[in-house]
């Protein structure tokens, strides 16, 4: 059967440097939904960008990666309500509809809800994104005024496809204790990639995922170096703090480890990330270069140098190749 994978696209600037609160990995979950004859609600929280697979049905028709209903034969329309993976102040929507082309909905509205004690039935809904026009296989990118939200309600008028929802904002913490360490860069903890040199085979957000990797593609991975100088990464801390221990593990990344790499850090204030970059190269180190091996959890203790609070990190992966994950454990800033 021939596979078609969703093209990538940019995300624009409203959205850059922003998480997607609606990510699985994340925990995000759907709670309810109002029908999903055709495509189970929860594939349009899937991470990996959506495909369409020649040929493939199943005993109720066609095979589609997303949520979709079926053809409704009375008044109404139809919704999903999903639990995000953290609290969040959202900001924007990526309503996806790839490869729904006689199947999409005409039109969607996203309500939000603040729930943390996950009881929905008494809550107040508000409109974060008022009906607007969908249109076949594209990106509709939308933003809206930043809402403190646990969950959201998206409806799909009357009926139909969605092969993606992405809700974007920034990682609430309400609760943290300062006396215990973390995971200063984690994605459920609001870290964020700023900006890298090259993510041919696989996305420096992968760095920050909460388990292990799966495989060679939940990783890090650049293409081939054929000129001098080294791969790197700029990641923003969910929560500036003091760092105590690195982890960088190079799961599943046998013949294409980095030879080594090492981790500069600073604390910067009121920065755009275009700054960031160029400042970057000039950051002390946090851990000096260290080598690598294939396929393992390679922890430093010792071996972190001294270092006053920080909330930027910068990744240098010498020459290339590709890491799985990194965890920067430490106790949040004061």
């Amino acid at each position: 059967m021939t596979v078609h994978i969703a093209k990538t696209v940019t995300l624009p600037d409203h959205l850059q440097g922003l998480t997607n609160l609606a990510d699985t990995r994340i925990g995000a979950t759907i709670v309810s939904c109002s029908d999903d004859f055709f495509a189970e609600a929860k594939r349009m929280l899937q991470t990996e960008p959506a495909k369409f697979i020649e040929g493939k049905y199943d005993d109720n028709g066609k095979w589609m990666d997303g949520w979709e209903t079926r053809r409704k034969r009375e008044a109404g329309y139809d919704w999903c309500v999903v639990r995000l993976g953290v609290t969040g102040t959202v900001s924007g929507f990526d309503i996806d509809t790839s490869f729904f082309t006689g199947n999409y909905p005409a039109s969607a509205s996203i309500e939000g809800c603040y729930a943390p004690d996950e009881q929905l039935d008494q809550v107040e809904w508000i409109s974060l994104l008022e009906n607007s026009v969908l249109s076949p296989d594209h990106h509709h990118f939308f933003k809206c005024h930043p809402q403190k939200i646990t969950h959201i309600r998206i409806n799909i008028f009357p009926d139909g496809g969605i092969a993606r929802l992405r809700v974007y904002g920034n990682v609430v913490l309400e609760h943290v204790d300062t006396t215990q360490q973390m995971d200063l860069i984690g994605l459920k903890n609001g870290g964020r990639v700023v900006a890298y040199s090259d993510a041919h085979f696989g996305h420096p957000n992968n760095l920050l995922s909460p388990e292990r990797g799966i495989n060679m593609g939940d990783g890090w991975e650049t293409k081939r170096r054929r000129e001098p100088g080294f791969d790197w990464c700029i990641i923003a801390l969910g929560q500036a703090g003091h760092v105590e221990k690195i982890e960088v593990d190079t799961a599943y990344f046998k013949g294409n480890y980095p030879a080594f790499c090492s981790i500069q850090a600073a604390y910067v204030e009121d920065a755009t990330d275009a700054q960031l970059i160029p400042q970057s190269m000039f950051w002390s180190f946090l851990l000096e270069q260290q080598p690598l091996s294939m396929d393992a959890i390679h922890e430093y203790l010792a071996e972190v140098l001294q270092h006053q609070k920080v909330n930027y990190i910068r990744v240098n992966m010498i020459p290339d190749g590709g890491i799985s994950r990194i965890r920067l454990w430490g106790k949040v800033g004061i």
